[in-house]
Formats: C-alpha cells, sequence, structure tokens
C-alpha cells in the first residue's frame, strides 16, 4: 500500500514506528532540527501561533510555557491529534483535526505560522503558501522545516536496515511526486528544489529573511560518531519569511 498525507501516521504499524525513533537518544529531530526552529521562533511572547502538521504538539506546551498567547495545532493524523491533546492537556492550547490545504484559513489572525517537517507531504504547495500569508498579521513571520532536497531527490540508495551510510543525489530539477520507504511503509512525498521552496515565498508576497540546512552543532551530541555522521549530508531545509507591515 502507498500511503498519501497525514494518513500514512494512522498505520499502526508506522505510528508504533515513529514513536520509537523520536525517542532514540540523539534523533535528528531532538540534535538537528529544533534546536534551529527554536532559534528561528526566537521569542514568542504575546505570539498567536498556529502549526501546520503538529503531531503530536509537544512544542506548542514549551511555546505556551515560554508566553505564547495562544496556540492552535493542525494535523490530519487521528493518531497524531490523540497525541497532542495529551501534551497540550492543562494549557490553553488547540488541537484540530484537519488537512493542510483544505483547512478554512481566518484572514489576519496569526502572529506566527509553524511547519515542522509536515511541507513535504503536500503537492500544491504555493494554495498552502497562499493561505498562510492570508491567515499572517502583517509583520507576521512563516518559519517552516522540511527534508532537505538533497534527501527527497531520490533513495536509490536507501538500505532500510540501520544507519543510512550512503547517499544519491539524483534527478535533482526533476520535481514533483516520490514513492519512498520510510518507517516501514511506502508513502508518497514531493520533491522540490531549494530554489523552489524560496520563490514560491517571495511569489505570494513574502520576505525570505533566513534560509538554514541543518548544520551540526557539538553541543547537541553525545555520541562523537553521530555528530561525525551529521556532517556527511543536511538532512533539513529551514526557511522563515515575513509579511510586510
Amino acid at each position: 500500500m502507498i500511503y498519501e498525507g497525514a494518513q500514512f501516521y494512522d498505520d499502526p504499524q508506522v505510528f508504533e514506528t515513529y514513536q520509537r525513533h523520536r525517542q532514540r537518544p540523539e534523533n535528528p529531530n531532538d540534535t538537528l532540527e529544533k534546536p534551529i526552529i527554536v532559534e528561528l521562533l526566537g521569542n514568542v511572547r504575546g505570539a498567536n501561533i498556529l502549526d501546520l502538521g503538529c503531531g503530536d504538539a509537544a512544542v506548542g506546551a514549551e511555546l505556551l510555557a515560554n508566553g505564547a498567547a495562544s496556540y492552535l495545532g493542525l494535523d490530519g493524523s487521528r493518531n497524531m491529534v490523540e497525541s497532542a491533546v495529551r501534551f497540550l492537556g492543562g494549557t490553553l492550547g488547540r488541537v484540530v483535526e484537519a488537512d493542510i490545504p483544505s483547512w478554512t484559513y481566518p484572514q489576519n489572525n496569526f502572529d506566527i505560522v509553524l511547519s515542522r517537517l509536515a511541507l513535504h507531504y503536500i503537492e500544491d504547495l504555493d494554495q498552502v503558501f497562499q493561505r498562510v500569508f492570508y491567515t499572517l498579521r502583517p509583520e507576521g513571520r512563516f518559519i517552516f522545516s522540511v527534508e532537505h532536497p538533497v534527501i527527497t531527490s531520490c533513495d536509490a540508495a536507501w538500505q532500510g536496515v540501520g544507519p543510512r551510510q550512503e547517499w544519491t543525489v539524483d534527478h535533482y530539477f526533476e520535481v514533483g511526486q516520490r514513492v519512498t520507504n520510510w518507517l516501514g511503509q511506502r508513502v508518497v512525498k514531493y520533491h522540490r528544489t531549494i530554489e523552489d521552496y524560496f520563490l514560491a515565498l517571495q511569489h505570494v508576497g513574502f520576505v525570505v529573511d533566513s534560509l538554514r540546512e541543518s548544520r551540526p552543532e557539538p553541543k547537541w551530541f553525545t555520541e562523537e560518531d553521530t555528530y561525525e555522521r551529521r556532517k556527511r549530508i543536511p538532512l533539513f531545509l529551514f526557511l522563515a519569511a515575513s509579511k510586510a507591515g
């Protein structure tokens, strides 16, 4: 079976494997992705935040604890939404089960729109960027991470057992659908170049403020071998953009 979008994480085997991966010591989400997201977010005090593809929304509880005025998580996976409800328990945070492209975005409603490792599952990203621009207040910020295009371009070197040791970058400028093996199942992802992401933001009116590539920092690692391996290739791409006031 080939999964598309959030339904992938409603497969029991996939969700169990995902949870195991996230609990591993020095997993790439915690050592490479989260530190840069936190840095790009900066001071969130007083901010109204929308999180697209929020997953378990653990970050939502942290953002509220750091002074965010409100947090709304959006995810199309029932498993993820149930986890998010648990993580947001006792906070003012909310979560909605809905697909990112089809949700009704309110106009000029949020100060920050965040999306972490979700947008590479979406085919019509231009439409999503337009809706994010629409829902942000003037001077609002859009911050997101995706799998790096050198990863999404081709998975021919993926062995599927143990840590990946070799990578192949191929068909880089042939953008579009990729079917890849991930977490024990096959799933559709969408490959775009770095230039594609950058120009798509500019096209809808965003000013691109920052571009990052998950360069590893020694302070987040205790295992030297893991740190050395993470220096070989970028796993994630980050972009931060703003809506002019």
